[in-house]
């Protein structure tokens, strides 16, 4: 029976995850992360914006504690917000910035609001971005348009894993419009991908090899120096000696 209470806790954690997300629209909301601690459970929330989250003098953060303690049974949850550090590698924040864009200009300008989203994904570093908006638009007929650019893995364990996906809808007068991104962020490691190092084992041999042959010669131009010296001592000694028997 072990098995049910893992589900039931996935099952509990989906739902807080849920419940948070639909309450924090607007705000730059990226994902939710829950760990276990001894003092309770400690919900990590990842925005771009926490400065709306906390709320004035941190009213917004205390009524969402409340919410959650007492809808999800939770003993003591500690909230903690973390800051995101780049924007345009979420697909999460930029598909909301996609769905905010086409509320406020409506579907007059959607080329436009995906060709710069594109392009600021892909100068934030990315390996390829992929944008799918459907609907109505620009006209009556509902449409899918696509834009993409880069290189993005559509098949693998890459692209379960690798690949950053977000699902959003924009509310229009005219439908609702669906927003597909799928980001690949510039740290993915490609199967393909490989490095060649260079030995460096044979350029430290020569080295030692090269130091040994200096070492050599030195030690043959001491030792020669050694015996011109015990040569001219000698010669010193027999001439010497001829001096003294002819006097």
């Amino acid at each position: 029976m072990i098995e049910r209470k893992f589900i039931a806790q996935k099952i509990k954690e989906f739902q807080i995850q849920e419940y948070i997300s639909d309450n924090l629209k607007n705000v730059g909301h990226s994902r939710t992360k829950m760990l276990k601690t001894p003092l309770g459970e400690k919900i990590v929330i990842y925005a771009s914006r926490p400065g709306l989250i906390v709320g004035r003098k941190g009213q917004n953060i205390k009524q969402l504690t409340k919410t959650l303690k007492k809808r999800f049974e939770l003993e003591n949850p500690q909230i903690e917000i973390s800051e995101i550090e780049n924007l345009n590698l979420d697909a999460n924040i930029v598909a909301e910035r996609i769905a905010n864009s086409l509320e406020k200009f409506g579907t007059t300008k959607f080329k436009g609001i995906g060709h710069k989203v594109m392009s600021d994904v892909m100068s934030s570093g990315a390996l390829g971005i992929e944008i799918l908006i459907s609907g109505k638009i620009p006209g009556s007929r509902a449409k899918s348009w696509r834009f993409y650019s880069g290189y993005l893995k559509k098949c693998g364990d890459i692209a379960l894993v690798g690949v950053k996906r977000s699902y959003k809808y924009a509310q229009l007068k005219t439908g609702v419009i669906g927003i597909k991104i799928s980001i690949m962020p510039p740290d993915t490691k490609l199967p393909d991908d490989i490095q060649l190092v260079e030995d460096k084992q044979e350029v430290v041999e020569e080295i030692e090899k090269e130091e040994v042959k200096e070492g050599d010669k030195k030690k043959k131009k001491e030792e020669g120096s050694k015996e011109k010296e015990e040569e001219a001592k000698k010669q010193k000694e027999v001439k010497k000696g001829k001096r003294a028997d002819k006097e």
